[in-house]
């Protein structure tokens, strides 16, 4: 056997021995007293179970070298899918930014807080939707719910071109929030169920990356179109041309996901039978599985219970504030730098430079050193030492506070440390899920708020939004630095249990569904 070695027994469990061991087992010598795997039901675990139908008795242990040549599968067939989309959806909220400056806000008629409420409604759309999508993405084929969601925000993105006036405009605003809510837990979900948690960090930080590649593409094209326009002109205005174009091309991309995006192992068409019982192998050590379809109130509670929900979410709430409130401005403050409304589509593509290094760097020594958090950190004091140069040189300074800028761009990998470790460090399907819709809600809660930062009396330097960033990022900081600790003491605190006499794992316990704190054998990454 060159691909597999007879070490995993893979033959269904013992349902009495189950029953046993949920009801009675126990830990310590009057140290430890609680009930474990309670929980735990042979009839409803992971549909990683399902893959092991009809090879009762065989072995699933992958050799280095067969599980090296699988990852390169895995890599090539699902990170290109991962990483246009994700560039997309970032492209898609920021056309916004691009069309305020190329004649959007006078052709719909856009007066004083008009256009703060535009980048808000996006948002508002976003946490309208966020927990139905998390709960259907975990209902639904995961791939064609996905799917579905990215041709409809393509479709939906094309609309903006014929708006007239603001009402219209918020109306799709609000409905592209509504179609963009599944991406970001979905991609997480599928990063979960395909790669290790060592492996987690780096493919979280490579396609949400694209986000800078998307800054890059869409400022070149939204340059490009506004120049050529003015050249030799066109039948309707710039903006729209911008809107239907990044639209078409997103619907576009959406029908080939759905054509070649596998939901899990278990129907993935670029793998062969052994090679999808290998593909869930792999991933054993995660003691998570695949997923599981069915909702459980325990795991929601303990979701709504768990300190580290609460962390994460407040996180999201703060570090988002700045996110909301740069990713819709940031053209007019270029402009507000001394550069014309072209520069700015043009000086602004080296921030997405920035942040594509910024994150690929972070998660890659994140996963070598296994310390995403610190490390998630240095982008963001990088980030606050941007946001000082914009605050504190003079207006004269253009260069300088550009300069700025492109350093503010690396604060997502505090972020990203986070939404990788919600695929590596929340197990339970019903609570990641909702863990990763709290988080998400929080995220759309500071981009609604971050936008209304920049007032249009405080022209042209902001110096309020610019303070308020600076604090949010310090607040942030602090954050990632208690929850770095906690999960330093809760793996500690596994391992003291697994060391207890009497302490009893159950067969295949990795695929079972259980959550994080019921089970002792998850080690959690930092």
């Amino acid at each position: 056997m060159s691909d597999m070695e007879k070490t995993h027994d893979v033959s269904p469990e013992d349902p009495e021995k189950m029953a046993d061991l949920s009801q009675n087992t126990t830990y310590g010598q009057g140290k430890i007293k609680e009930t474990r795997y309670k929980h735990a039901d042979p009839n409803d675990g992971d549909e990683a179970l399902k893959a092991f139908a009809g090879h009762e008795g065989e072995t699933i242990v992958l050799t280095p070298e067969a599980e090296r040549k699988l990852l390169r599968k895995i890599d090539l067939n699902l990170m290109p899918m991962l990483c246009v989309v994700y560039g997309l959806n970032y492209l898609d909220k920021t056309t916004l930014s691009y069309a305020s400056i190329m004649g959007l806000q006078t052709d719909i008629g856009l007066k004083g807080d008009n256009y703060q409420w535009l980048g808000s409604m996006f948002y508002i759309g976003y946490i309208f939707w966020e927990y139905p999508t998390n709960r259907l993405l975990q209902r639904l084929p995961l791939a064609k719910w996905s799917a579905f969601n990215i041709i409809m925000w393509g479709l939906t993105l094309c609309c903006l071109a014929a708006v007239k006036n603001f009402a219209g405009a918020v109306a799709v605003r609000f409905l592209l929030g509504v179609f963009e809510a599944a991406v970001t837990p979905g991609f997480a979900l599928f990063t979960s169920q395909w790669y290790t948690r060592n492996e987690q960090g780096t493919r979280t930080g490579i396609w949400f990356s694209f986000n800078g590649f998307a800054q890059i593409f869409g400022g070149l094209l939204a340059y490009g179109i506004s120049v050529g326009v003015k050249k030799h002109g066109a039948a309707i205005e710039p903006w729209k041309i911008v809107f239907l174009t990044i639209g078409l091309l997103t619907a576009t991309i959406g029908c080939i996901f759905l054509y070649f995006m596998p939901d899990n192992q278990l129907n993935a068409k670029f793998l062969n039978p052994i090679e999808r019982l290998m593909a869930v192998e792999r991933i054993r050590q995660n003691q998570q599985g695949v997923g599981n379809k069915h909702f459980k109130m325990y795991q929601l509670t303990e979701a709504l219970l768990d300190p580290m929900t609460w962390a994460f979410t407040f996180f999201a709430l703060v570090a988002d504030i700045p996110n909301g409130g740069i990713s819709n401005f940031f053209s007019q403050l270029i402009v507000s730098f001394g550069y014309t409304a072209d520069q700015s589509l043009l000086y602004g593509t080296p921030g997405g430079a920035v942040e594509v290094v910024a994150l690929i760097v972070c998660g890659f020594l994140g996963d070598r050193y296994g310390n995403r958090v610190l490390i998630g950190m240095s982008g963001m004091i990088l980030s606050m030492i941007g946001m000082l140069l914009i605050v504190c040189l003079p207006l004269s300074n253009n260069s300088g506070r550009l300069a700025g800028y492109y350093l503010t761009q690396a604060s997502p990998t505090g972020f990203v440390a986070l939404l990788s470790l919600i695929s590596s460090n929340v197990a339970g399907y019903t609570k990641k899920t909702t863990v990763g819709a709290l988080y998400l809600i929080a995220y759309c809660a500071g981009n609604i708020i971050g936008p209304q930062t920049f007032r249009p009396q405080d022209k042209p330097r902001y110096t309020p939004a610019e303070i308020t960033i600076l604090v949010c990022w310090g607040i942030c900081v602090l954050d990632l630095g208690f929850i770095a600790l906690y999960y330093r003491r809760m793996n500690k605190r596994n391992e003291r249990i697994r060391q207890e006499p009497g302490y009893t794992k159950l067969d295949r316990q990795e695929f079972l569904d259980l959550t994080d704190r019921e089970n002792p054998e998850f080690v959690y990454t930092l």
